[in-house]
């Protein structure tokens, strides 16, 4: 009977419900979203042990002496947001660390700099609009907070909330202030590389010598963007500098979760702002490595 009630109940509950930790070390993820980003960082984890998930691996080790894991989001907003909730479900987290390439809104950044925004923003939790002779019918009221809409898109953000906060309208997700400020000591004393050797082809090299930058906003999106109108309206509504297509979800994540996260991002091509043909395949590991260097200095220098 005893055998029974224990399988009826685990019938009843979640698979989460039942799901054991993997392992039970605080740790730092070190969260990356496709291979180019993974194997910037892969060399660095001492003492790893793999772990298999859902399909996905999770790297537990050390870098820069502290205990870390390593993994792959996945590319794109909803593999990004499934896959950070999995690792808070299933490891002892301290905080997120994102690390990746992304394209370029800012003017005043190039390929190969380092960025990491203040906040992260959504900038496709929109109202399509019904067009109306010159004008637009919204289908719910455009709050006074939203950032202006391009054509029939008019953002709406998204009701959250959290065990410390009530649920309200966020139209952007902050990072953490202390990991902020630790991101921006940090910054001063790493070197980022003007060249990288793409294996079969010659190397790859920037004109110029690359630069971190810290704060401002990041947007992100399911869509690899690249175009030049778009770009400009992302800089002027929402005061955007980088744009990706993870990063935003996994703040918002990490905010319903209560979990401290920081992003470096480094540019890997201007999304629509260059004159000629977009440079991320040319690019991206370059922009891996950057973003990697500046993620380990970053580790080195926290406490735990």
């Amino acid at each position: 009977m005893r055998f029974i009630a224990l399988a009826l109940l685990a019938l009843a509950l979640p698979s989460q419900a039942l799901a054991r930790k993997a392992d039970s070390t605080p740790r730092t993820v070190v969260m990356t979203a496709f291979l180019p980003e993974w194997d910037a960082l892969v060399k660095s984890v001492d003492r790893p042990k793999r772990h298999q998930i859902n399909g996905m691996t999770f790297l537990t080790g050390r870098m820069a002496g502290k205990p870390v894991l390593l993994m792959q989001s996945g590319v794109s907003m909803v593999n990004a947001a499934m896959n950070t909730q999995l690792v808070l479900d299933r490891f002892t987290v301290r905080r997120i660390v994102f690390s990746g390439i992304a394209g370029g809104v800012d003017p005043g950044l190039s390929i190969g700099d380092v960025i990491v925004p203040q906040d992260w923003a959504q900038y496709l939790e929109v109202s399509f609009a019904r067009k109306n002779g010159d004008g637009w019918t919204v289908p719910e009221a455009v709050d006074a907070e939203a950032p202006a809409n391009w054509g029939m898109m008019f953002p709406r953000g998204v009701r959250i909330g959290n065990a410390n906060e009530p649920v309200k309208r966020h139209y952007s997700f902050g990072v953490d202030p202390a990991l902020l400020q630790l991101a921006q000591k940090v910054a001063a004393d790493v070197k980022l590389e003007r060249c990288v050797q793409n294996e079969g082809t010659a190397p790859a090299c920037l004109p110029h010598d690359p630069k971190i930058v810290v704060g401002g906003t990041g947007v992100s999106a399911g869509v690899f963007a690249d175009n030049a109108e778009f770009r400009d309206y992302l800089s002027s509504a929402w005061k955007a500098r980088v744009l990706d297509m993870e990063s935003a979800a996994v703040a918002q994540v990490a905010y319903a979760n209560d979990v401290p996260v920081i992003v470096f991002r480094s540019l890997s091509d201007l999304a629509g702002g260059d004159a000629g043909e977009n440079q991320m395949v040319a690019f991206m590991a370059l922009a891996s490595i950057n973003s990697a260097h500046v993620v380990r200095a970053f580790v080195a220098a926290l406490p735990d």
